[in-house]
């Protein structure tokens, strides 16, 4: 599959490929009607009569049919094309949401909120995965960095600021219901700017022989005994994202205590995720300049470790200070951008198979929405919101020494430095 992309325009030289600049713009719109009852789900389901146990087995779920549907996103791009897997990913979300907006949630009913979240949970990951995936094989190496800062970006402008913003407003106006079916606008949306607008391919394979395309997906599950590396960097990749999910469930609850309610809390997490998306970029550059593994470990590691820490000691030592919350949470988010370079990394470990590779990527993406959940929901009741924090900050700790181990050939930097050397 041919990565030689003309480049010469202003989006290229500012590092996104401006042949794949309506895929960007559908992810974004896709993702922010995904992400749009994220930090506020939970505690309007607690306030329903479930448990904050309930409401993190329910993300629980969620999250194991998100990391299935992460791990799958490459092999099936391999096997299928970009654009067919992502058209997977629409039609599983809607089929989802109509059955948890439209019968689940009014009617209170438990086991099928757990069904219905569940396949929905199979969406997102199908769609904008995949075209992360795509990213990958059309970008040359000297700007995948900036490429891939540029899809967390769109990723998580989408899923965390715009879909927490646009909450607050259809919240008041629309009500919660209404504007859970605002999603299901929001993602066709996205989806016709994706799949449509967008008229860069992936060169086809000879995947069209069934057989070829079995081989694609076992290639997802061989590759963690082949590539070791990859592997490690798959758990790296769940524990970046893994307080991401976990702190919706339990923070608002625990924040609530201190005199932040909802729209607050909503406000916190939108402005959180407005620095991650500036510094998704800037973390992008500086990869491709101090090098990608470092940049994982010492900001996205050590820094989401400390900040974690932060957002739950501040309340306690200075009450209700929206100003030191709001700094610490700004700092937190700017820190899990440090993770960025992850996505450069990790193809450039292995000279073939990269959807294979980027698919245990995609997994780990997919995990942390399913491990953070599950630890609020196996834990909280016992250790508290001070005992989760603690667990979230030692892998974040952990991962950063972990990354120590997952170097490129010669243990440099970037693959542009290796094919200067080599040139």
């Amino acid at each position: 599959m041919s990565t030689a992309v003309k480049q010469g325009n202003i989006l290229d030289k500012a590092g996104l490929p401006s042949h794949l600049f309506w895929g960007y713009l559908g992810v974004i719109i896709f993702m922010m009607g995904d992400g749009l009852e994220i930090g506020w789900l939970s505690p309007y389901l607690v306030d329903k009569g479930l448990s904050v146990s309930h409401a993190g087995f329910l993300f629980t779920a969620y999250g194991i049919t998100v990391a299935i549907s992460s791990w799958l996103s490459g092999v099936l791009l391999e096997a299928f094309g970009a654009k067919k897997t992502m058209l997977m990913g629409l039609i599983v979300y809607l089929v989802g949401t109509i059955g948890f907006v439209g019968f689940a949630i009014p009617n209170l009913w438990y086991p099928l909120m757990l069904l219905t979240y569940a396949i929905r949970g199979f969406g997102y990951p199908l769609f904008a995965f995949s075209f992360l995936v795509w990213i990958a094989y059309r970008t040359p190496s000297k700007q995948l960095g900036k490429a891939v800062g540029w899809f967390w970006f769109v990723f998580t402008g989408g899923l965390n600021v715009a879909g927490a913003y646009y909450s607050i407003w259809a919240i008041e106006n629309l009500g919660h219901i209404n504007t859970l079916w605002t999603a299901a606008l929001w993602v066709s949306l996205g989806a016709v700017f994706a799949l449509l607008f967008n008229k860069d391919k992936i060169e086809e394979s000879t995947n069209d022989v069934e057989e070829s395309k079995a081989k694609e997906i076992v290639k997802g599950i061989t590759i963690l005994k082949n590539e070791p590396k990859v592997a490690m960097a798959g758990i790296v990749r769940v524990i970046n994202q893994t307080a991401q999910y976990a702190f919706p469930i339990f923070l608002p609850t625990y924040l609530a205590t201190y005199g932040y309610d909802t729209s607050l809390w909503l406000s916190i997490w939108g402005s959180i995720f407005v620095a991650n998306i500036v510094f998704n970029i800037v973390f992008g550059v500086l990869g491709d300049k101090m090098g990608w593994r470092n940049t994982v470990m010492w900001f996205g590691g050590v820094g989401c470790g400390i900040f974690t820490l932060t957002l739950y000691y501040i309340p306690q030592i200075f009450g209700d200070n929206m100003f030191l919350l709001a700094t610490a949470g700004l700092l937190w988010g700017t820190c899990l951008a440090g993770y960025v370079p992850l996505s450069a990394l990790v193809p450039s470990l292995v000279n073939e198979d990269k959807g294979a590779a980027m698919s245990i990527l995609n997994l780990g993406a997919g995990l942390c929405v399913f491990t953070g959940p599950m630890i609020v929901a196996l834990t909280y009741d016992f250790i508290g919101a001070g005992g989760v924090i603690w667990v979230l900050a030692a892998l974040y700790f952990g991962g950063a020494f972990m990354t120590k181990f997952i170097t490129l050939p010669g243990n440099r930097k970037t693959v542009e430095v290796i094919e200067e050397k080599e040139a």
